[in-house]
């Protein structure tokens, strides 16, 4: 990385944000352009180097795993998205901070995993995860007869996972989100959460049976559809975000150390 230069908002559009504006209608993120298949290291540098507007191809490569990250830890999506803008921030103010020792993605995803605890554990929301392994049957099931709120949406079989899903303990919906709903390998989901990757398949084995049991056979819904982070709410964070950063409204990261980027 380059040492001694400021890392300072530069508002040149970037060729993704020109290529979002003349896209489809379609809600769904398009794929980004050549620049965007650019590496994340190559991105950070380019940022450090002074195009900082490329920051916005960072943002927008991993929106959706932040999201959804989030969104698993605190279960509100106003504040799964408060979450992410404050995540940005401290990785934009800490960019330097990045020694490449651990993916850029697992280090993104560990900054917004610590903003979302800090969170939760502030207002004593969270329930930590009981690791033992002989107690196959310790997340609590969901019950068999939804309450008429429930049964309102139950045709909504996308609605439905993502309520099994937040029925679940702190930690096994994390672990779910990240290996089952994001696709992130075992490594990279233990490396993300700062735990060993045992951990990790244990949660995932147990958060599945009880799922399964639950849900997934009987309404068939599928876990990559949950939690989506579609264009018209990643346009507006990136903006919002970039708005923060160009304002110099970026406060120095409290809830991540380079220390963690290795774990």
């Amino acid at each position: 990385m380059t040492a001694n230069r400021d890392v300072t908002f530069s508002p040149v559009a970037t060729l993704y944000t020109e290529m979002v504006k003349s896209a489809s209608t379609t809600n769904v993120i398009p794929p980004a352009p050549e620049v965007g298949e650019q590496s994340d290291e190559g991105i950070v540098q380019a940022v450090l180097d002074g195009n900082t507007a490329l920051f916005e191809l960072l943002m927008r490569r991993y929106n959706e795993r932040l999201y959804r990250t989030a969104r698993a830890i605190t279960r509100d999506d106003r504040e799964a998205e408060d979450v992410m803008q404050q995540a940005y921030v401290n990785a934009f103010a800490n960019l330097r901070q990045f020694r490449g020792q651990a993916r850029f993605a697992t280090w993104l995803t560990r900054i917004a995993i610590n903003e979302a605890l800090a969170r939760v554990r502030r207002r004593g929301r969270y329930e930590p995860f009981v690791d033992d392994p002989l107690d196959a049957d310790s997340i609590v099931p969901i019950r068999s007869a939804p309450d008429p709120e429930r049964q309102a949406f139950a045709g909504e079989l996308r609605e439905l996972l993502e309520w099994a899903i937040d029925a679940l303990p702190g930690g096994a919906r994390e672990v779910f989100v990240l290996r089952d709903v994001e696709g992130l390998s075992t490594a990279d989901t233990a490396a993300s959460l700062g735990v060993s990757e045992d951990v990790v398949k244990t949660r995932l084995s147990r958060a599945r049976t009880s799922l399964r049991r639950n849900l997934l056979e009987r309404a068939g819904a599928t876990a990559p559809d949950a939690f989506r982070f579609y264009r018209p709410r990643c346009d507006r964070l990136v903006s919002l975000v970039l708005s923060r950063i160009a304002d110099g409204s970026a406060p120095g990261c409290s809830t991540v150390s380079p220390s963690t980027e290795g774990r």
